[in-house]
């Protein structure tokens, strides 16, 4: 068995194990969202903390690696949010909806253990430079479409008031915090303590296990419901039409091999949560955020598979 498959069948192995655990009601609903919450709050932000201390940014390009990964969003959404009006005739508030479904990675529970796993350290860090700017340009850019579907009605005041507490919310996101506090401390200069390195590392190395198969648990309350049609062609778009033209964006601009791998990877990540979150905070769209985050994931063994072996061979 090649490493690729190897750490395919195991990431998506422990997403699976958790999907069962919640199926068979071995665990319940709120054990997940406990575990969740855990990984989100705690053990991600760490993981960040600790890749981004320990990592060697010399030579990279952050720029063109956002560019990159970008362009592919951007394809993404637009396709996704005009597929959700002209072909299942939404309204333009769903259709946003319909569009960040198209275009938000799950860079996180998912991204950060598949990319880890496959490319190493010298991938994670890598990613993490993208998950640095990916929440707060995807949740500004999903607020701001909001207010311009729902410009001239009083919808609009409750958008205006959702900037005001995503603002909020933004600085004191842990997984802000985590990276704002390994720039800071990186700019101190200061060795990391012995003692507090093992703290650091035991809480990063759960983060990888624990955030995949919470992920599995979270799929098991999300189900799929209402118009199934929307969530495969959303997903369709997520997962083959947004790595591809990743794929051309790094090719174009000329990444180096291992951040152009990445940049692939990420773009055919599956739907995370927060397209979900997003619907239900503008009370638009849940169901049709819901499947297109639990059919991404269950095709995603196979896609994410399709499209490392591309980015390998083309760059490997």
């Amino acid at each position: 068995m090649s490493p690729l498959t190897e750490t395919i069948i195991f990431v998506f192995g422990l997403v699976a194990l958790g999907y069962v655990s919640g199926w068979t009601g071995l665990l319940k609903t709120a054990v997940g969202d406990a575990l969740t919450a855990f990984a989100v709050a705690i053990a991600v932000p760490v993981l960040l903390f600790r890749t981004l201390v320990e990592a060697d940014f010399e030579g990279a390009a952050p720029l063109s690696q956002w560019a990159s990964y970008f362009f592919a969003v951007a394809v993404a959404w637009a396709i996704g949010q005009v597929v959700t009006a002209r072909i299942f005739g939404r309204d333009s508030r769903a259709n946003v909806v319909g569009g960040v479904s198209s275009a938000f990675s799950n860079l996180v529970l998912l991204g950060l253990p598949l990319v880890q796993g496959v490319f190493g350290q010298p991938g994670l860090e890598v990613l993490s430079l993208i998950v640095a700017v990916h929440l707060p340009i995807m949740m500004a850019t999903s607020i701001a479409l909001f207010e311009w579907a729902g410009r001239g009605s009083s919808e609009s005041a409750g958008v205006f008031a959702a900037i005001a507490d995503f603002l909020k919310k933004l600085v004191s996101n842990p997984l802000i915090v985590g990276i704002l506090a390994a720039l800071i401390w990186r700019l101190t200069g200061f060795e990391m303590p012995s003692l507090g390195m093992r703290f650091v590392d035991a809480l990063a190395n759960s983060a990888g296990p624990l955030a995949l198969f919470a992920m599995g648990l979270s799929l098991r309350r999300m189900g799929i419901s209402g118009n199934v049609k929307a969530g495969l062609a959303l997903s369709a778009i997520k997962l083959f039409l947004m790595p591809a033209a990743a794929l051309g964006a790094v090719l174009v601009i000329g990444l180096p091999p291992l951040a152009a791998m990445v940049v692939v990877t990420a773009a055919s990540l599956p739907a995370g949560v927060n397209p979900y979150l997003i619907a239900t905070k503008f009370g638009t769209g849940q169901a049709l955020a819901s499947n297109v985050m639990t059919i991404s994931t269950l095709v995603a063994a196979a896609s994410s598979f399709l499209w490392l072996a591309v980015a390998q061979r083309l760059f490997g």
